[in-house]
Order: structure tokens, then sequence, then C-alpha cells
């Protein structure tokens, strides 16, 4: 029976790639005037969520017609600002009632996302359905993902004449082993595969057994904030994310009784919201910190917040490229993080542009931040090297690196890339 079933599995693959190759000579020719943008929840908060509104943007602003397609929609408006020229679809709108069909299948499983991806449960067999309906009704233009579960079936499902481009997060190394296995076959379908780090882009090139015609490393840019820099006269503290366990906020508050015994004048506010929300206020009163410690809640104004602190603390266990960093930089706040692999790590100039401390040691992050504050003249020192860093990632000079792969990948498609030739050896 297996060997029944893994023949027509086969079977059906030919067919699928015969139906394909027969599209594609009716297809219209390649374009990248238009970009399509596939998030997991447009309307959420989030460092992806906001990279891809200021991508989204930037495009819009460049004259292409930008459309971000949510798979879900969870509430009624987005938490983040974006560019009014950006249009919006929702697949499947969760602030309305399920009826018929969709009840039916929204009780199912997804048979496209597999397990091991972090949001597979928030998929089921009606986002399985819209999903598939959209991406074969686009024929041309340009479609990235923007999660593994997205970029796997974008893989699977997108016309051949559309271009494709998978966007990773976060770092290979993170996903458990069985989607890794899915990404090391699905993922050479692509146009192009962009890494926020090096250290993932080097990841990829090594793991995959088959490459995508591109792959490159764009980071993520600095989104335009209000106000102005801040003053680093303030005894604040800030730390700012989802409130989950990878943040390691619990970690920050274990660092921070010693930090409020030595300095009971400054503060730590943490902003944002989550399922470890409780915890951390129980663990806040249990350490009688209530006057020391705030959780104000998500903020829809992050430069506003970052304008009153002096310090930036990031205390997670791993980062893709931590859009929070950019922010505290382009604000002139002191930076202090954890050590964690690819996005903090590559980012931070340790002594330069932010101090770096062993992850998962809350002794070494209590004292980076006393270090910190204790010290004026580092405080500065430190401040004026995350200004000069953040003007290397502003967004028209992350934006022109998308302009030039787009470009790229429409010549390849177009039969007119000519790679630019190697300088000539020294000798």
């Amino acid at each position: 029976m297996r060997a029944l079933a893994r023949k027509g599995k086969a079977a059906a693959a030919r067919l699928y790639r015969g139906y394909n190759r027969r599209k594609l000579r009716n297809a219209p020719p390649p374009s990248i005037d238009s970009v399509r943008i596939l998030i997991l929840h447009a309307n959420g908060m989030g460092g992806t969520i906001r990279t891809v509104f200021i991508l989204a943007g930037y495009l819009a602003a460049t004259g292409r017609d930008v459309e971000i397609v949510s798979v879900l929609k969870e509430a009624d408006q987005p938490f983040f600002p974006v560019d009014p020229r950006v249009r919006f679809r929702f697949l499947d709108d969760r602030t309305r009632p399920a009826r018929g069909i969709r009840a039916m299948l929204s009780s199912m499983p997804s048979k496209l996302v597999p397990e091991g991806e972090s949001a597979a449960h928030r998929f089921n067999a009606y986002t399985d359905l819209v999903l598939a309906r959209y991406l074969r009704s686009v024929h041309t233009g340009v479609v990235m993902g923007t999660r593994p579960a997205l970029n796997l079936i974008l893989a699977q499902l997108a016309q051949p004449n559309v271009i494709t481009v998978a966007q990773e997060h976060v770092g290979l190394n993170a996903k458990p082993e069985p989607l890794q296995e899915y990404i090391k076959w699905r993922y050479r379908r692509f146009d192009a595969l962009v890494t926020l780090t090096r250290a993932d882009l080097r990841d990829y090139r090594e793991t995959l057994p088959k490459k995508p015609k591109r792959l490159v490393r764009i980071p993520n840019a600095v989104p335009p904030m209000t106000g102005d820099q801040a003053k680093l006269d303030a005894k604040v503290v800030i730390a700012i994310g989802r409130v989950t366990r990878l943040k390691g906020f619990h970690r920050l508050i274990t660092a921070w009784e010693q930090v409020a015994a030595a300095h009971p004048d400054w503060r730590l506010r943490i902003f944002g919201d989550g399922p470890q929300l409780e915890n951390l206020r129980t663990q806040i009163a249990e350490a009688g910190l209530q006057g020391s410690v705030e959780l104000p809640g998500p903020t829809r104004d992050v430069g506003a917040e970052l304008e009153k602190a002096s310090v930036f603390v990031m205390s997670s266990r791993h980062e893709g490229f931590p859009m929070t960093v950019l922010e505290a930089w382009g604000k002139g706040l002191a930076v202090v993080s954890f050590n964690s692999p690819h996005g903090p790590k590559e980012m931070i100039t340790d002594e330069v542009d932010g101090l770096l401390v062993k992850p998962r040691t809350n002794d070494n992050l209590a004292a980076a931040i006393m270090r910190v504050i204790e010290d004026e003249p580092l405080r500065r020192r430190l401040a004026a090297g995350a200004l000069e860093t953040a003007r290397t990632y502003e967004v028209d000079a992350v934006g022109a690196r998308w302009d030039a792969l787009l470009e790229e990948l429409l010549a390849r498609r177009n039969g007119t890339y000519r790679p630019k030739p190697k300088p000539a050896p020294i000798v």
C-alpha cells in the first residue's frame, strides 16, 4: 500500500508540473511592478510585521503596486502605521464568526503547514484553501513569503511566471529538525532567499543541497520614529517585545533585583503584551519590585517611549535581526544585550555601539546594566556609536538593496542577466 501511495503522489506531482508548464506558455511576461507580501497577521504587533510595513512603504514609494496579504485578520485596524499607498487583503477574517464550509474546514488541521513551524496551530484546512486559491490567482509580479509556513506553501503553489522571494526572520539553526528538512528540499524553488544576518546566510549556503537562484542578505531598516533623540539623563531602562519566554524578560527582572538594590532611583519599563505577562507580574510582586519595574503594555509610539529612556536592554534567548535594537540605536540609546546567536552577536560591536553579555547569565546582565548606569561617559559614548551605526540601516539604503535584488531577479527571468566580472587576482 505504501508503494502504491508513493506512486500515486509521484504521478500527481508529474501532472502538476505538466500543468504549470502549459500555464507558463500562455503566461504574461515576468514583472516587478507589483509586489505582494504574505504575512500571518498584519494587524498584530511584532518585529516582522513592522519590518514588512517598512519594506512595503518603501516599495510603494518607488511607484510599485504593493499589497500586504494577511492570512488572518484578528483586529480591525493595523497596530503599526503603514504607507496609505499600500493595499491590504485578508484571507481569513477571524473577527467574525465562522459558519458553514468555513467553520467545518477551520476545525480541521492544515495539510500544507508541517509540524514544527511555530505558528502551525494558527493554520487549518480553511487557511490552506484560501491560500491556495489566492496564490493560483496571481499570474505575474513578485510574491514574498515572510515565515517558513508561508514560504513552504509559496514554493509549492506559486504560478510558474511569478517571481518568488522567501524572507527568513529567524535563524535556520533555531528551527526544529523536521522543519529544516522541508526547507532543504523546497527552498530551492525560489528565485531568491533573503536572510537578515551573514551567519544565517552562511548556514543556508552550507545546509541547502540545492540553492535558490539567489541567496542574499538584506538587513532590516531603521523605521521612521517621532520626536527627538534621547537626552540620556532619564533614570529609565527600557525593554520592548512580545512577552514570551523567548524574549527572556523573566531573566531581565531577576537581574534587575541587583540593579534596584544598588540604584533604587532607576526604573525598568518593559513594553509589550503576550502569554507571559501575568507570570511577569507575579515575579515582580514576589521580588518586591512593584515600584521599580513597570509593565505598561504595548505601545503604538515606540519612538516616544525610547526617547524617555537612557538604556535599552535585550534579554532574548534567540533573535533574528531585532527591530528594537535598530530603534534604540536610532534614538541614540546605550544598548545592553545578551550575545545571542546571529542577531545581536552580528549587529552589535561590543564597547562601540553596545555591550554584549554572555547569554542566559543574569549576574552578568545585571553587572553590564549597572556599568552603563554608573559610567555616564560610557553611556554617552555607546549612544554616539549607536547613532553612527543606525545611519547604515536607513530606509533608503536598505531599500536600494531590495531594488537591486528585484531588478536582478527580473533580468534572470528575462535572460538578460549578466553577472559582474570578478576582479582579477592581485599578483
